[in-house]
């Protein structure tokens, strides 16, 4: 692999830019998807190998081209380092997401609450802009404090993230889509909020509720649940 490669690759990782990493298996040649170089077949079939998010060995023409998906990580940002967010933190990281927390309560962020965690102590709509939250994103607010989860939640509704979740009761619910309103939080972007957060599974425990939201959001990830589908 060149060297130029490398550090295409390195920084696409840094910016969490999704990447497509396409070698001729004859010579080694390389191309790295989106390139407007690239034969227009085998740019069709990097863009769908990451949407997918799976590599695999193609062949265009009579040629043999071997494309790595090289999508940034799914990760999930949690505000609020409360015992919820510990158990979902163990399942997270299970199964393969990044796990960031953001709490500016420093007594309770801690690495020995939230080891492999990511920890985060500015204000949540400070680390919310910093960490602009993407496609492979979801955000979920656990902290039970308006101060702290409104601000969240209104930067992560404008996000492009495929998942945004409130802990909270149905009550408790409806008097935060009255201040979001307050806010200017448009009712579409409203309706992209799952609360009360999790699927309805009878859930009581912190442990019970993380897998809960765990499910939800792997739900989402996979398309199989929509603003449609919703049951509250």
């Amino acid at each position: 692999m060149k060297l130029s490669h490398i550090n295409a690759l390195a920084e696409a990782a840094e910016n969490r830019s999704p990447v497509a990493f396409c070698i001729r298996l004859t010579d080694g040649f390389a191309h790295i998807f989106p390139d407007p170089e690239m034969p227009s077949e085998l740019s069709e079939l990097a863009a769908t190998a990451l949407a997918m998010d799976q590599s695999e060995t193609v062949i265009v023409g009579d040629t043999k081209w071997f494309i790595e998906a090289r999508n940034p990580a799914p990760r999930i940002i949690v505000v609020g380092a409360v015992h919820i967010a510990q158990e979902l933190s163990r399942l997270a990281t299970q199964v393969g997401f990044e796990m960031i927390i953001v709490d500016p309560r420093r007594a309770f962020s801690t690495a020995d609450r939230f080891p492999g965690g990511v920890i985060r102590t500015e204000w949540p709509d400070e680390a919310i802009d910093k960490l602009a939250p993407d496609r492979r994103t979801a955000v979920v607010a656990l902290a039970h404090d308006p101060k702290l989860d409104d601000p969240a939640l209104i930067r992560a509704l404008s996000s492009d993230a495929f998942y945004v979740g409130a802990l909270g009761s149905v009550s408790t619910h409806a008097k935060r889509l009255g201040r979001l309103r307050e806010a200017g939080v448009a009712e579409s972007s409203m309706a992209r909020l799952w609360a009360p957060v999790g699927l309805d599974i009878g859930a009581r425990s912190a442990a019970e509720i993380a897998v809960s939201i765990m499910a939800e959001i792997i739900a989402a990830r996979h398309g199989k649940l929509h603003v449609g589908d919703r049951r509250r």
